[in-house]
């Protein structure tokens, strides 16, 4: 639902405008592959390095996972540590708030997971209607 709807919505006259910037900001954030990945891994894996974070994620650059931990350390959801050693050392870790969007996305995997078989036999007959 865009920020226009959710403020101009009878239902939502009473939210305060900026919990619906928040909920508008964290859906792009969650819609954003590489947060929800970088949350599995760090609950999954704990306290982990940046080149560990790197491995466990396929397929992204350095560049979007410094940006994408940037992110997600602004919105409070991780945690970054720099330790003052040559090579530098930097860990990252879940905070409360990363831990409880984590727990808040779970429902959408028990949904995939329940809804699989049906999602696609619906992607099977639209395909097939399209051909």
């Amino acid at each position: 639902m865009s920020e226009a709807v959710i403020s101009s919505s009878p239902a939502y006259a009473d939210i305060d405008p900026r919990v619906g910037a928040l909920v508008n900001e964290l859906i792009g954030r969650i819609a954003d592959k590489w947060t929800m990945l970088l949350i599995e891994e760090l609950d999954e894996g704990g306290t982990m390095r940046f080149s560990q974070l790197a491995r466990a994620v396929p397929g992204i650059s350095q560049k979007m996972l410094t940006q994408t931990l940037r992110a997600m350390e602004r919105d409070g959801l991780v945690s970054r540590t720099v330790y003052a050693v040559v090579p530098p050392k930097v860990e990252y870790r879940l905070t409360p708030l990363g831990e409880g969007l984590g727990e808040a996305f779970c429902g959408v995997w028990r949904w995939a997971e329940a809804n699989l078989d049906s999602v696609e036999t619906a992607r099977k007959q639209f395909d097939a209607a399209r051909v």
